[in-house]
């Protein structure tokens, strides 16, 4: 029995190691040995737990992912019989908040394997996000009415999305050169989350009133 806890004991110190090093530095920078020696272990303990370094960062993206979720929940802790507007501004702030965590490590996975693909994440992320897509796509469907098309609702929703990941942009280019990147960083916003979380509100549910508006009068 101590041998079985301690397997589970090693092998969560790997996963959070690992969160940290991807996160840093992306797959293909970090290497083993960082990793154990984060983890204060050998590199045979990730053989043995994780069989390779692609199956130990897919797992890694999963754990930042978990963990997120688990202090932000998806619907920004809004009860489901709450009014559509106040369940989708709790979808948002949850968004913004995972974003502006600095111990939400997901969204540096994910920016890191967007500077620099590997393909390994594609599926782990289509199963982990898919129910809360879901989710915002029900809430932007009601806010929109019974008569929108399935295109109209997914982009909405891929909108409102939009607004909330320009702030992960922000963060993640502040203190990048514009050399660097070959494109001008945008200012840092002097607001709060709650304050984005608003105006994001604000401005999508106005947008999504006027589309419905037209949907039910019938424009093109």
């Amino acid at each position: 029995m101590r041998l079985r806890k301690d397997g589970v004991e090693t092998r969560q110190r790997i996963l959070e190691a690992a969160v940290q090093v991807f996160s840093q530095k992306g797959y293909r920078d970090a290497t083993h040995a960082e990793i154990c020696e984060l983890a204060g272990t050998n590199t045979a303990a990730i053989n043995y737990h994780f069989r390779d370094k692609e199956a130990l960062y897919v797992e890694a993206w999963r754990q930042a992912f978990h963990c997120s979720l688990k202090a932000h929940p998806p619907d920004g802790g809004i009860p489901a019989e709450a009014p559509a507007e106040k369940r989708l501004r709790g979808r948002v702030i949850s968004i913004l908040r995972r974003i502006a965590d600095p111990e939400s490590h997901e969204f540096e996975m994910v920016h890191r394997e967007l500077a620099n693909p590997t393909g390994l994440l594609a599926e782990v992320m289509r199963e982990s996000i898919e129910p809360i897509r879901m989710g915002f796509l029900a809430v932007v469907r009601e806010l929109l009415g019974e008569r929108a098309s399935d295109q109209q609702v997914q982009l909405c929703q891929m909108s409102i999305r939009a607004q909330c990941l320009d702030l992960m942009m922000r963060a993640r280019l502040r203190g990048t050169s514009p050399e660097g990147r070959g494109c001008p960083i945008p200012e840092p916003l002097e607001l709060d989350v709650e304050a984005i979380a608003d105006h994001i509100t604000r401005f999508s549910l106005a947008g999504l009133r006027e589309i419905r508006r037209q949907i039910e009068g019938g424009e093109p």
